[in-house]
């Protein structure tokens, strides 16, 4: 009995060693977290491009579905999209690009006989004149950029890797779906697929609907323009309806450029470009957005500047662009995974293709 008493404490060694391994093992997962977070800090260019591809295949894949329904290989569909949008691209350059390029001449030379020089106008004017006139025209667009320089090199690969990107996107997504629910638990893999489903179809929405919605302004900003007598109208209506991208700052700085702009005709000029592009403004927010975007991300202004901020402060201006669609992406998954979302049960808007299209 004695002895039997003295051998009890021997179990404790197995529960030592099990405690060890679990700590052992969690550190080795926060070690592979933090390495993870940051290697993806140090690409979070490619990120953004992968980031920017899904968005983009979620776009076209309407479009590309309801050709497939039709008996068109996929294949031909992603190529109809990059077609058009470069048949677009072209049309711009061929057509707009010379008339902007008019225009700010015009300006440089407002400029320079008003300012002996030109000042900090007429420099700005003259680097904008540089640009277009280094665009290439629509004829020679499919011709390879050879005397590009090393940074327009860099920005021609990643929309390469970008539009490449997008378009395996389109054929490879339900396999990776297939592949990333298959560690999920298999009472939790449909609201998983319904979850992706629900963001991709959130994101290409709101693509489609910005890209509805830039050309609207667009035209709505420059015919008024040129009906007012603004100077540069074209110029400057094409300038605001670009900064609709930018979320929350791009309406506010292409007010102010059509004020500033009106100015230097006259304070009429200046007053009816304002109001023109306030009443324009509140078309838009009560009568166009509502019925082309709709909510279609399903978050609140608040949340918009705060995310704009964010990404702004974290990765720069250029990654602003972005930074609605992710903002999308977290509060569906925080909807779904925390407030108990259903995501098969949440309606999104029709933007030229409806859910059931889709």
């Amino acid at each position: 009995m004695a002895q039997n008493v003295a051998r009890q404490p021997a179990p404790e060694r197995p529960e030592r060693e099990s405690t060890a391994r679990r700590a052992a093992i969690s550190t080795a997962a926060a070690i592979g977290v933090v390495a993870l977070a940051l290697a993806l800090w140090k690409l979070k260019l490619v990120v953004a491009l992968l980031f920017s591809a899904v968005t983009i295949s979620a776009a076209m894949r309407p479009g590309v579905d309801w050709m497939a329904k039709r008996r068109i290989p996929r294949s031909v569909g992603v190529l109809v999209h990059y077609a058009v949008l470069l048949g677009l691209v072209a049309g711009f350059l061929s057509f707009v690009v010379p008339h902007l390029v008019t225009q700010v001449q015009e300006a440089i030379n407002a400029a320079n006989s008003g300012n002996h020089g030109g000042g900090f106008k007429g420099k700005l004017l003259d680097e904008l004149q540089k640009r277009l006139n280094n665009l290439p025209s629509g004829n020679k667009l499919i011709h390879p950029a050879l005397s590009a320089g090393e940074t327009a090199i860099k920005v021609l690969v990643g929309v390469l890797f970008t539009f490449a990107a997008a378009a395996y996107w389109i054929f490879e997504r339900d396999r990776t779906v297939d592949f990333v629910t298959g560690f999920v638990k298999r009472s939790k893999r449909k609201k998983v697929r319904d979850t992706w489903e629900l963001i991709d179809l959130k994101l290409g929405a709101f693509v489609r609907g910005q890209l509805f919605l830039i050309s609207i302004v667009a035209i709505m900003v420059s015919t008024a323009f040129w009906i007012i007598g603004e100077p540069y109208w074209l110029l400057i209506g094409i300038s605001v309806a670009i900064l609709e991208i930018v979320p929350v700052v791009g309406p506010l700085v292409g007010l102010l450029i059509a004020v500033g702009a009106g100015l230097t005709d006259n304070w009429h000029t200046a007053v009816y470009a304002g109001a023109a592009l306030l009443a324009i403004r509140v078309a838009q927010d009560y009568v166009i957005n509502p019925r082309v975007l709709g909510g279609v991300v399903g978050i609140s202004p608040l949340i918009v500047l705060v995310s704009v901020s964010i990404v702004g402060i974290l990765f720069g201006g250029y990654y602003v662009v972005l930074s609605v669609p992710l903002a999308s992406l977290v509060v569906t998954i925080i909807d779904v995974a925390l407030r108990g979302v259903e995501p098969a049960e949440e309606e999104i808007p029709t933007v030229l293709f409806s859910r059931e299209s889709e």
